[in-house]
């Protein structure tokens, strides 16, 4: 794929990325509005547990299958492509099936999984998307594998405003937070519905098939497990806080049941949620850069693998020096705006720094993911999990909630320096050591510009208001000194511009 269909395809997935993240988001504060922060929390309690089944089931599957088909367009390899897609729906059936059945029957043994008792009943709603879910997880690495990413990406885009559309008319009118949070749960498995028919229309469409996929299983099984262990881990740590944390905040904080639910909606409803805003552009990054970079590493062509690995390295730095400062200066008015909530807005400006280090994260493990790196990330993920359990454990008596905040930056940063230090050795040639410490002064600058300058105008502007002066000079700065800097260019956009 040449450079400039690379910047095309990226901004096409970023686009829909960007809508599609948009609806989630603008969805996720009508339902707090609506149904509450202890709804919140049981709609994320029981999303939590279903992504640690369903990651479990599929999530090292779709980047094995790409990698895989990737592998097999080197090649010039059309069975083998198939037979990727099919050993992953394969295997993918052989692992939800039983567990969907198993959490059906077994349910009232399974309420230790919940913090809240109540959430056990929703959660059964979910099973049939666990099945169907995985399926079209599968389809989505094919397109990824096949660079059909307007298919990809309006898939995924329709799949979240039938959600919203259709959650918003299930909570309507609704009072009580478990309907609501009910009611939410149904439209998500609504969601699942769709994009799963869509997907294998389309893939059959485009001349699709199953076949014979023996020669496939191996290598997928093998590849996959490490990302899967990685990934199922993530939503069991996910899991466990969403137990763990409410508990703690009950037996050594002195707060009642209610009461611990709505500080983890807040937190993890609300606030955690804002701090992940840029996963939609490191995500279309890395569903471009992905299959490319797996290309270019079994064809040997290192000098492309490197120019690769640094530029999409120096993007997700950019990103978040362009962030960074907005969440830091801009938190609270923006949590009053949306939420009405000041814990929301303390939360988000706290931790906005985690932001660098999850943006650094995110697209390393891709990176690394690409070059056969699974069982090193795999690693230095359970490093960084270690670190996140011994901050909730150890500091949720002192700082409350906030022991989830130390605790995921800690992990964040033990996990982007250990893969940035193996992605240099699997590219000594590769730069972004100076470019990340201009990027760290650059976010510094920004932020306190942007502290002083919201502290001098809140005391007589509404937090809207803030938001929409502050906002554009706080982006216009901080693009200033990174182009100063010579950080960033518009070259990519000329030739878009250009080529369109």
């Amino acid at each position: 794929m040449k450079k400039t269909n690379v910047y095309k395809s990226a901004a096409m997935v970023t686009a829909f990325s960007t809508v599609e993240k948009g609806l989630s988001f603008a969805y996720k504060v009508i339902l707090t509005r609506i149904i509450g922060a202890e709804g919140i929390g049981i709609y994320q309690i029981c999303l939590t547990v279903f992504a640690v089944f369903l990651t479990a089931a599929s999530s090292g599957i779709p980047i094995t299958v790409s990698r895989l088909m990737a592998k097999s367009n080197a090649n010039n390899d059309l069975h083998g492509k198939n037979a990727a897609v099919t050993a992953g729906v394969i295997c993918t059936l052989c692992i939800t099936v039983p567990i969907a059945l198993i959490l059906f029957f077994g349910k009232n043994v399974f309420g230790f999984l919940f913090s809240d008792e109540r959430c056990i009943n929703i959660f059964v709603l979910l099973l049939p998307g666990l099945i169907i879910t995985s399926i079209y997880s599968v389809i989505r690495g094919s397109f990824w594998g096949n660079k059909q990413f307007m298919s990809y990406s309006l898939i995924e885009l329709l799949e979240d405003a039938l959600m919203v559309f259709v959650g918003i008319a299930l909570i309507i009118g609704v009072t009580d937070p478990v309907v609501g949070a009910r009611n939410a749960i149904i439209a998500v498995l609504i969601s699942y519905v769709f994009s799963f028919f869509a997907s294998l229309f389309w893939y059959f469409k485009k001349g699709g098939k199953f076949v014979n996929p023996k020669r496939q299983l191996k290598p997928l099984i093998s590849s996959a497990a490490p990302i899967t262990a990685m990934r199922t881990s993530t939503s069991l740590l996910n899991s466990a806080v969403a137990v763990i944390l409410p508990l703690l905040l009950m037996n050594l904080c002195g707060l009642t049941n209610s009461q611990a639910i709505s500080l983890y909606g807040v937190a993890m409803g609300m606030a955690i949620p804002m701090l992940f805003t840029p996963s939609a552009l490191i995500g279309s990054i890395a569903v471009v850069v992905a299959p490319e970079l797996s290309e270019n590493y079994y064809k040997k062509k290192m000098n492309a693998v490197k120019y690769d690995v640094e530029k999409t390295v120096k993007a997700v730095i950019f990103i978040a020096a362009m962030l960074i400062p907005v969440l830091f200066a801009l938190g609270m008015p923006i949590s009053l705006f949306l939420y009405d909530n000041r814990l929301c807005g303390e939360i988000i400006t706290i931790s906005s720094f985690i932001v660098l280090p999850m943006c650094i994260t995110m697209i390393t493990n891709t990176v690394l993911n690409s070059m056969n790196c699974e069982k090193q990330t795999l690693l230095y993920f359970v490093f960084g999990a270690i670190a996140m359990l011994i901050s909730v454990f150890a500091l949720t008596k002192f700082i409350g909630v906030y022991s989830y905040c130390v605790g995921l930056a800690l992990s964040y940063i033990i996990i982007a320096v250990m893969n940035l230090r193996l992605l240099k050795k699997k590219c000594p040639e590769i730069n972004y050591f100076k470019y990340t410490l201009r990027g760290i002064g650059v976010t510094v600058a920004a932020c306190l510009f942007g502290w002083f300058l919201n502290g001098i105008i809140s005391r007589w502007l509404s937090p809207l208001a803030q938001i929409a002066i502050c906002g554009p000079i706080i982006i216009a700065f901080t693009a200033g000194a990174l182009y100063c800097l010579e950080m960033f260019t518009t070259r990519p956009l000329k030739k878009l511009v250009s080529k369109g």
